[in-house]
């Protein structure tokens, strides 16, 4: 600190900002749960003294600790300042991720008949969960596959989970009996969660919070399109050559997959297709996740002063971010189970994983039940009735192109009304009108299907249905990156669990359900639940959002 002549209060300020300066560099930098890390970094690039003590790589360097952050507000190594072409490379490519694993998940339920008959599979119930296995895989993948994320950073976990969804995806090709071909499917599920989970945290980690709903729109139309556009190849295949190639095309290279189809013409359809996504993402998917990037930062640091003895002599380089142990202890104790404390805790991951949940498990009830609805009430043929799930897929489209249009703008707006303080419930709006066209298209689908009206009118009501879902899980997903920004992968991997349980579930209970009550009144029960909980969800996060967010130990406490 500079001198102050003679005013003793100013040099006992001095002493406790020097001391206070000295005990942070002394001791390992922590971040506090729930602390704006954004705000927290800017902080300690300008310390309490008049002479800050920088380094040419801003660094707090007081006796033996040297705090390692971003070289200044502007640096270009830091995700939020790469070049938009940048940003949106890395969007666009995990979003490729996202897109094949839900393809693989729905893609075999317009050939499940063929299953069964080449299985001796008679029950109803085993033959949907052929399908809706996947989803559970779903579920159990992103309670390790998020926290593995915050620990070693997003594009690790990503690569690692995609070729383990490889694997199994091309084993299910394989499958001899219904046993190995469910387990396989399960963990299929669990290694294609991974994209699911990480990339909404990929989008906050790169994006400003007034430039993520467009991100978002882009990055989710894929694991929601991807459901979609699955039975519609997999309708076309099944008819055409086997339910085999359904998952035999998604990564394979070209020598092999020569070799394996002159001796085997039932090569298997989505594992091609990944594998070139994989070699993509191996030279083009780029760490976004600060506290990696950082940490690498240090350790490159580190190296250069063991070079030089009189340089390097009892320093320790850390960063701005809490160094979480890697031990497995530690994983296992702490991190594995983030998700479950933050359900627990969170009464907004609550609310919002049951309304995920419920809006998922309708979703895989519609494309289980879909094949039933135009092959015996409209007597259209497998490839025919695949073409019914475009209008699910051009709803999703549709919502998407809205989202991406006014979801940014609704929130600059906000924005600019709140002061230029930004909040997450600015994102809730896009909720309204999915809380309304979600259930009036159950409605329209049940009856129509009930009633044997035009194949259109079913059709529309399953375009809402897809739609609304796009406008709704859009808007959440980004709202719970805005408030849990660091521990986004964990929160998107909480709500994910229950969600995909949902998808799971809800397909097992369909038949039976439509077969005892009729479409009509089968979907009026589902359409009133989704009234139930759906209705009330906008409106409660915007006027108590706030409040009930205020009280969490993990979110941030504010949102530029």
């Amino acid at each position: 600190m500079p001198a102050h002549g003679h005013d003793e209060d100013a040099q006992a300020q001095a002493g406790l900002d020097e001391k206070h300066s000295l005990e942070a560099a002394q001791s390992p930098t922590t971040i506090v749960d729930g602390e704006d890390v954004d705000r927290r970094s800017i902080k300690l690039q300008r310390p309490q003294d008049d002479k800050p003590r920088t380094s040419s790589t801003n660094t707090l360097n007081l006796q033996n600790t040297v705090v390692v952050d971003w070289d200044g507000p502007d640096d270009p190594k830091n995700p939020k300042n790469w070049p938009k072409s940048r940003k949106w490379a890395a969007t666009l490519i995990v979003a490729l991720f996202t897109f094949v694993s839900p393809v693989a998940s729905a893609m075999i339920a317009p050939g499940s008949q063929q299953v069964a008959d080449e299985f001796g599979i008679t029950s109803n119930v085993v033959l949907d969960m052929i399908t809706s296995i996947f989803v559970l895989g779903f579920a159990i993948g992103p309670l390790f596959m998020g926290p593995l994320s915050e620990l070693y950073g997003r594009s690790r976990v990503v690569q690692l989970g995609n070729a383990f969804f490889l694997v199994w995806n091309f084993a299910c090709g394989f499958a001899q009996n219904q046993t190995q071909i469910i387990i396989f499917r399960f963990f299929a599920g669990i290694g294609g969660s991974a994209p699911l989970t990480i990339g909404g945290a990929v989008i906050g980690d790169t994006f400003h919070p007034e430039e993520r709903g467009r991100a978002i729109a882009m990055y989710a139309l894929g694991p929601m399109i991807g459901p979609a556009a699955g039975p519609v190849i997999g309708a076309w295949i099944a008819a055409r050559v086997s339910w085999r190639w359904v998952g035999r095309i998604s990564g394979f290279s070209m020598q092999s997959y020569l070799d394996i189809v002159s001796r085997n013409p039932q090569f298997w359809s989505t594992t091609i297709f990944d594998v070139a996504v994989q070699a993509v993402g191996l030279f083009l998917l780029q760490e976004t996740f600060a506290p990696v990037l950082l940490e690498r930062k240090a350790q490159k640091l580190a190296q250069s002063a063991r070079t030089d003895a009189e340089k390097g002599t009892g320093k320790v380089f850390t960063t701005i971010y809490e160094n979480e142990s890697r031990s497995w202890k530690y994983i296992i104790q702490t991190a594995l189970i983030r998700p479950f404390v933050m359900f627990v805790r969170e009464p907004i991951l609550q609310y919002l994983g049951v309304y995920m949940a419920f809006i998922y498990g309708i979703f895989y009830l519609f494309i289980t039940t879909m094949p039933d609805i135009f092959t015996i009430n409209y007597h259209e043929s497998i490839g025919i009735m695949g073409l019914n799930y475009l209008a699910l897929g051009l709803g999703m489209v549709f919502a998407s192109w809205f989202n991406s249009r006014t979801m940014d703008k609704i929130y600059m707006y906000f924005k600019g009304r709140n002061q230029g303080i930004g909040e997450p419930e600015y994102r809730v709006p896009t909720i309204v009108p999915a809380s309304i066209f979600f259930p009036a298209g159950i409605f329209i689908t049940g009856w129509a299907a009930q009633a044997h009206v035009h194949w259109f009118v079913v059709d529309l009501g399953i375009f809402f249905v897809g739609a609304s879902m796009i406008l709704a899980f859009q808007a959440i997903q980004i709202y719970i990156v805005d408030v849990f920004t660091l521990y986004a992968a964990s929160g998107i991997a909480s709500v994910s669990c229950l969600r995909s349980f949902c998808g799971f579930g809800f397909p097992l209970f369909a038949e039976a359900m439509f077969d005892s009550l009729g479409y009509g009144k089968g979907c009026s029960i589902l359409g009133c639940v989704a009234i139930v909980i759906g209705c009330p969800a906008p409106w409660i996060l915007w006027f108590y959002g706030r409040r009930i967010r205020s009280g969490s130990k993990f979110a941030r406490k504010a949102v530029t």
